[in-house]
C-alpha cells in the first residue's frame, strides 16, 4: 500500500487564495511546482484542478478540488472511483486548528474534528480511513485573537505564522515521497521530529 492520491483543500477563488484555510491547496502548489513536467490543469469532470505526476517512481495524482470546501468529497470521490484508488492510498492535507503554525502531523483515520472538507470526504468515500496531512494554522484563542473560528480560517495569516506554516510545509514536501513508496512509519517519524 502506497500513496496514489494527494488531495490539497482550500476554496477556490483569488480573495481566498492567501487564507489560512487554503493551506492544503499551498502545500499541493508547491509539490506540483517541485515535480518536473506536473503542471495542475482543469478537469471538469472532476471539478477540481489535477495532475497525474510520478514521485518516487510511483503514478501518483495530485488534486485541489474546485467546489468550496464543504463540497470537497465530489472531487475525491469522483476521481477515485474512477481509477480505483482505495482510501487508504489517499493522502488528504489541510488546515488544522489544533496545531500551532509551523507543526505538521500525519495521522491515518480518526474524526473530522469539525473540519467541513473532511467531513464531506469522508462521506463521499464511505470511511474515514484515509490519511491526514495536518498543517497547523493554530487556534484564534491559542493566538490571543477574539475572532470567530470562521472569520480566522478566511483571513490570511499573520507574517510570522505564514513563515512558520511555509516551513511546515516544506518538511511536510520532504517526505512525501516515502509516503509514494509506503514507508508510511518512516514518513511518520521524521516528519513529527522535523516539523515540531
Amino acid at each position: 500500500m502506497s500513496i496514489r492520491l494527494i488531495v490539497g483543500l482550500g476554496n477556490p477563488g483569488q480573495e481566498y487564495e492567501q487564507t489560512r484555510h487554503n493551506a492544503g491547496f499551498w502545500l499541493v502548489d508547491q509539490l506540483a511546482r517541485n515535480t518536473p513536467r506536473c503542471k495542475l490543469t482543469r478537469e471538469s469532470k472532476y471539478n477540481a484542478l489535477a495532475a497525474k505526476t510520478q514521485i518516487a517512481g510511483q503514478e501518483v495524482w495530485l488534486l485541489e478540488p474546485q467546489t468550496f470546501m464543504n463540497r470537497s468529497g465530489q472531487s475525491v470521490g469522483a476521481l477515485a472511483r474512477f481509477y480505483k484508488i482505495a482510501p487508504d492510498e489517499i493522502l488528504v492535507a489541510h488546515d488544522e486548528l489544533d496545531l500551532a503554525p509551523g507543526i505538521a502531523r500525519l495521522k491515518k483515520g480518526g474524526s473530522s474534528g469539525g473540519h467541513n472538507g473532511l467531513k464531506d470526504i469522508t462521506a463521499a468515500l464511505g470511511t474515514q480511513d484515509y490519511w491526514r496531512l495536518r498543517l497547523g494554522i493554530g487556534h484564534p484563542r491559542a493566538l490571543n485573537l477574539q475572532q470567530e473560528v470562521a472569520d480566522f480560517v478566511l483571513h490570511r495569516p499573520r507574517k510570522e505564522e505564514q513563515l512558520l506554516i511555509d516551513e511546515a510545509i516544506a518538511f511536510s514536501l520532504d517526505v512525501i515521497p516515502l509516503l509514494c513508496e509506503g514507508k508510511f512509519e518512516a514518513a511518520t517519524m521524521q516528519l513529527h521530529t522535523t516539523a515540531k
